[in-house]
């Protein structure tokens, strides 16, 4: 009954809608390989699994981009247990997506883009990873709200949902018309802001839709750049902690350090991740100087950075 509950539960979602068992096959589980020399091996591994869902009518898989991020070879797998092997198209840090490119034919329905922009609190979704209806989940959305990440990262309109799904890399939020509406990427405590409960946050594709084309052609979103520090920080009760340092990284090089903590930049106080990012992405292209706050003692530092190209500090284009 515990396999069954899953698939009744979908059936009742999309009941009219949708053929639930060619929904399901448009996911596939992605591997990926990375090597040991890659700037994230240690910290996300050398060998990575998540979840990938086919879409533009079977020419790319989408997934998270940590999962793919500086890999050298990628399988994609479907749920009969077909492999084909895979080539990244693409990496986009700014909103978090990867996409693969299927060497041959998957065999696989391609699931639908919908608009994610409509998702609203309370609304019901279906989560699901790749392995079938055993691998997908009810849920709710509990929040769309920023998110911040201490990677350098800031998601505007972020989904959260609850219950939580354990597998949630790349995983598909699915709406009530079968449509994919967002990707899998954490799993939170904070579900619904200020009441710990737990869920996930998902990537909305309203992020990916005026981007996936040139990421498609050409591997790159056509905004510039953002201006890149090295810099993990901690947000804790209004103040901003480093918490790691990337080696070589401008942040490095300037001789930032973890445990220092940051007042602000360029003159801007910045008491939250979202203030620190929003003020460092003004100051410039890569290239340009961001002069950073650090408490010395009781006084504030300067540490002036020279900010830097994170796509050029990565060990991109392993695939192509």
């Amino acid at each position: 009954m515990r396999r069954l509950f899953p698939f009744l539960c979908l059936l009742l979602l999309f009941a009219g809608k949708v053929q639930a068992a060619d929904l399901l096959s448009s996911i596939v589980e992605v591997q990926a390989r990375i090597p040991g020399d890659a700037r994230t091996a240690e910290s996300l591994g050398s060998a990575r699994t998540g979840s990938g869902m086919v879409i533009a009518e079977g020419r790319a898989v989408l997934t998270v981009g940590y999962v793919i991020l500086e890999a050298d070879a990628v399988t994609l797998r479907t749920a009969d247990g077909r492999q084909v092997p895979g080539e990244i198209m693409a990496y986009d840090h700014e909103t978090g997506f990867g996409l693969v490119r299927p060497m041959r034919d998957l065999g696989v329905p391609a699931l639908e883009l919908g608009d994610s922009s409509q998702l609203k609190e309370r609304d019901r979704v279906l989560i699901a990873g790749h392995g079938g209806s055993a691998a997908a989940q009810p849920a709710l959305v509990t929040s769309r709200r920023t998110f911040a990440g201490y990677w350098e990262y800031l998601l505007e309109n972020a989904i959260f949902t609850s219950p939580p799904y354990e597998n949630f890399a790349g995983a598909a939020l699915i709406d009530q018309g079968g449509r994919l509406v967002g990707v899998g990427s954490l799993i939170v405590g904070d579900a619904v802001p200020g009441l710990g409960v737990p869920g996930n946050m998902f990537i909305p594709v309203e992020a990916l839709l005026p981007i996936l084309e040139p990421l498609m052609e050409t591997g790159r979103s056509p905004q510039p750049p953002r201006p890149w520090l090295g810099l993990q920080l901690d947000e804790e009760r209004g103040r901003l902690f480093v918490r790691r340092v990337s080696p070589d990284s401008p942040a490095d090089l300037a001789g930032l350090k973890r445990d220092d903590l940051v007042l602000g930049i360029g003159g801007t106080p910045t008491a939250t991740l979202a203030d620190f990012y929003r003020a460092l992405w003004r100051a410039g292209e890569p290239g340009s100087i961001a002069t950073i706050q650090v408490l010395d003692g009781l006084t504030a530092r300067p540490v002036e950075v020279r900010t830097g190209n994170r796509y050029r500090y990565l060990k991109l284009n392993r695939t192509y």
